[in-house]
Protein backbone atom coordinates (compact mmCIF):
# COMPACT_ATOMS: atom_id res chain seq x y z
CA UNK A 1 0.00 0.00 0.00
CA UNK A 2 1.73 3.39 -0.93
CA UNK A 3 1.24 6.14 1.24
CA UNK A 4 -0.98 8.02 -0.71
CA UNK A 5 -3.59 4.45 -0.62
CA UNK A 6 -3.07 4.84 3.17
CA UNK A 7 -3.70 8.61 3.73
CA UNK A 8 -7.13 7.84 1.71
CA UNK A 9 -7.84 4.95 3.53
CA UNK A 10 -7.52 6.57 7.21
CA UNK A 11 -9.87 9.27 6.18
CA UNK A 12 -12.13 7.16 5.48
CA UNK A 13 -11.68 5.78 8.95
CA UNK A 14 -11.98 9.50 10.25
CA UNK A 15 -15.01 10.23 8.56
CA UNK A 16 -16.40 6.50 9.84
CA UNK A 17 -14.95 7.77 13.46
CA UNK A 18 -16.16 11.08 13.43
CA UNK A 19 -12.67 12.72 14.40
CA UNK A 20 -12.89 16.01 12.97
CA UNK A 21 -9.12 16.65 13.65
CA UNK A 22 -7.65 13.96 12.15
CA UNK A 23 -10.11 14.25 9.45
CA UNK A 24 -9.54 17.97 8.97
CA UNK A 25 -5.21 17.11 8.77
CA UNK A 26 -5.93 14.16 6.43
CA UNK A 27 -8.32 16.23 4.04
CA UNK A 28 -5.57 19.26 3.60
CA UNK A 29 -2.71 16.03 3.45
CA UNK A 30 -4.60 14.65 0.83
CA UNK A 31 -4.89 18.62 -0.98
CA UNK A 32 -1.46 18.97 -0.95
CA UNK A 33 -0.19 15.40 -1.73
CA UNK A 34 -2.57 15.88 -5.18
CA UNK A 35 -1.00 19.55 -5.43
CA UNK A 36 2.30 18.10 -5.79
CA UNK A 37 1.62 15.32 -8.41
CA UNK A 38 -0.02 17.69 -10.63
CA UNK A 39 2.59 19.99 -10.18
CA UNK A 40 4.84 17.23 -11.10
CA UNK A 41 3.40 16.04 -14.37
CA UNK A 42 -0.38 16.23 -14.42
CA UNK A 43 -3.60 15.59 -13.05
CA UNK A 44 -3.03 11.90 -13.34
CA UNK A 45 -0.14 11.77 -11.85
CA UNK A 46 1.07 9.59 -8.70
CA UNK A 47 3.75 10.40 -6.20
CA UNK A 48 6.04 7.99 -5.20
CA UNK A 49 6.56 7.49 -1.47
CA UNK A 50 9.58 9.03 -1.08
CA UNK A 51 8.07 11.84 -2.55
CA UNK A 52 5.11 11.81 -0.68
CA UNK A 53 7.20 11.46 2.49
CA UNK A 54 8.60 15.11 1.41
CA UNK A 55 5.67 16.75 0.93
CA UNK A 56 4.65 15.46 4.30
CA UNK A 57 7.43 16.80 6.11
CA UNK A 58 7.02 20.16 4.51
CA UNK A 59 3.71 20.14 5.99
CA UNK A 60 5.18 19.07 9.36
CA UNK A 61 7.33 21.99 9.42
CA UNK A 62 4.73 24.25 8.97
CA UNK A 63 3.16 23.12 11.81
CA UNK A 64 6.16 23.14 13.54
CA UNK A 65 6.99 26.50 12.86
CA UNK A 66 3.06 27.54 13.31
CA UNK A 67 3.52 26.14 17.11
CA UNK A 68 6.76 28.39 17.98
CA UNK A 69 5.24 31.47 16.38
CA UNK A 70 1.61 30.58 18.29
CA UNK A 71 3.82 29.98 21.91
CA UNK A 72 5.91 33.44 21.34
CA UNK A 73 2.38 35.11 20.53
CA UNK A 74 0.84 34.22 23.90
CA UNK A 75 -1.75 31.96 22.41
CA UNK A 76 -1.95 28.50 23.49
CA UNK A 77 -4.74 27.21 22.38
CA UNK A 78 -4.02 27.84 18.47
CA UNK A 79 -0.83 26.03 19.54
CA UNK A 80 -2.02 23.08 20.77
CA UNK A 81 -4.46 22.52 17.73
CA UNK A 82 -1.34 22.82 15.79
CA UNK A 83 0.68 20.13 17.81
CA UNK A 84 -2.55 17.84 17.21
CA UNK A 85 -2.40 18.14 13.63
CA UNK A 86 1.37 17.08 14.01
CA UNK A 87 1.11 14.27 15.65
CA UNK A 88 -1.48 13.35 13.36
CA UNK A 89 0.87 14.26 10.43
CA UNK A 90 4.04 12.12 12.22
CA UNK A 91 1.96 9.22 11.77
CA UNK A 92 2.85 8.98 8.32
CA UNK A 93 6.77 9.80 8.28
CA UNK A 94 9.72 7.41 8.52
CA UNK A 95 10.94 6.39 12.14
CA UNK A 96 13.69 9.40 12.65
CA UNK A 97 17.14 8.49 13.23
CA UNK A 98 18.17 8.09 17.23
CA UNK A 99 21.49 11.00 17.55
CA UNK A 100 23.73 8.20 17.20
CA UNK A 101 22.68 6.51 14.47
CA UNK A 102 22.66 9.88 12.95
CA UNK A 103 26.57 10.55 14.22
CA UNK A 104 27.62 7.21 12.72
CA UNK A 105 25.90 7.59 9.22
CA UNK A 106 27.73 11.51 9.29
CA UNK A 107 30.93 10.07 10.50
CA UNK A 108 30.55 7.59 7.66
CA UNK A 109 29.78 9.83 4.83
CA UNK A 110 32.42 12.79 5.93
CA UNK A 111 35.01 9.23 5.36
CA UNK A 112 33.70 8.15 2.06
CA UNK A 113 33.89 11.84 0.45
CA UNK A 114 36.88 13.00 2.18
CA UNK A 115 35.84 16.03 3.16
CA UNK A 116 38.41 18.37 5.38
CA UNK A 117 36.23 21.37 5.82
CA UNK A 118 33.40 22.99 5.62
CA UNK A 119 34.19 24.15 2.05
CA UNK A 120 32.83 20.74 1.27
CA UNK A 121 30.07 20.30 3.23
CA UNK A 122 27.81 20.31 0.05
CA UNK A 123 28.85 17.22 -1.49
CA UNK A 124 28.91 15.78 2.43
CA UNK A 125 25.08 16.95 2.56
CA UNK A 126 24.24 15.98 -0.86
CA UNK A 127 25.37 12.22 -0.19
CA UNK A 128 23.70 12.00 3.50
CA UNK A 129 20.34 13.27 1.72
CA UNK A 130 20.26 10.20 -0.25
CA UNK A 131 21.40 7.75 2.24
CA UNK A 132 18.99 9.08 4.98
CA UNK A 133 15.88 8.80 3.00
CA UNK A 134 13.99 11.29 4.65
CA UNK A 135 14.34 10.16 8.46
CA UNK A 136 16.62 13.32 9.40
CA UNK A 137 15.93 16.62 8.22
CA UNK A 138 17.86 19.58 6.45
CA UNK A 139 18.77 21.24 10.04
CA UNK A 140 19.94 18.65 11.89
CA UNK A 141 21.87 17.07 9.41
CA UNK A 142 23.57 20.47 8.47
CA UNK A 143 24.39 20.94 12.17
CA UNK A 144 25.75 17.48 12.78
CA UNK A 145 27.80 17.97 9.57
CA UNK A 146 29.02 21.18 10.70
CA UNK A 147 29.78 19.93 14.16
CA UNK A 148 32.37 17.01 12.51
CA UNK A 149 33.85 19.50 10.07
CA UNK A 150 35.17 21.80 12.41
Amino acid sequence: MTLQQRVDSDLKEAMRARDSTKLAVLRMLKSALKYAAIEKSGAEAELSDPEAIQVIRKQAKQRQDSIESFEKGGRSELANKEKEELAVLNTYLPQAMSPDELTRVVRETIAEIGATSKAQMGGVMKALQAKVGGRADGRTLSAEVQKQLS
